[in-house]
């Protein structure tokens, strides 16, 4: 398999980190060798936050280089198209069809994305809150998503695998509805 080089965008606090950590985890499990690294400033006080995941047979470095991203998963439509700097014609971009912070209209910011990068867009917070009554777990829809969609080359057992590492064993079971939720859209 060719290296894989993902990144996954959004703002502090909402799990970029644990999503970033199951998809190395994941990646590991099936055999390959995963790197990732974390790109923040202010994101412990809601800033924004890139971490980057290059999984493949050898991964010498975890940084995505500019215009080199496979895929993009991005917890909001305005870090998609902040993201993009990473992207080119054949990258793909998940977005969630919210923009927390943004003056732009969604429209406007789909449009921005779809000039540098091919867009497809989920509607994850609404989705697991009629699942859960929050959003906490939007970080693990999107990761199922992403490899429901086969836009990770990563196979659903090893994900599961991985957070059953990952997640506190108390969330388990809400975790497991919205997983395989994902794998029903």
């Amino acid at each position: 398999m060719k290296n894989f080089n993902l990144i996954i965008a959004g703002y502090g606090g909402q799990g970029i980190i644990t999503a970033a950590e199951i998809v190395s985890s994941a990646a590991l499990k099936s055999g390959l060798d995963a790197k990732e690294a974390e790109l923040h400033g202010l994101a412990q006080r809601g800033g924004s936050l890139d971490c980057h995941i290059r999984f493949g047979k050898k991964i010498y470095s975890p940084v995505v280089t500019r215009g080199c991203a496979d895929l993009i998963i991005a917890f909001d439509a305005l870090e998609a198209l902040r993201a993009c700097y990473w992207a080119n014609k054949k990258t793909t971009v998940l977005a969630n069809s919210k923009a927390f912070r943004s003056g732009m209209k969604l429209s406007e910011i789909y449009a921005k994305i779809r000039k540098i990068a091919k867009l497809q867009i989920v509607d994850a917070d609404s989705i697991v809150d009629k699942l859960t009554g929050d959003i906490t777990a939007v970080n693990v829809f999107m990761v199922a998503c992403a490899i429901r969609k086969k836009l990770i080359p990563l196979k659903k057992e090893s994900a599961w695998k991985a957070i059953q590492d990952k997640i506190n064993p108390r969330f388990l079971e809400q975790t497991k509805n919205v997983f395989d939720s994902a794998f029903k859209k």
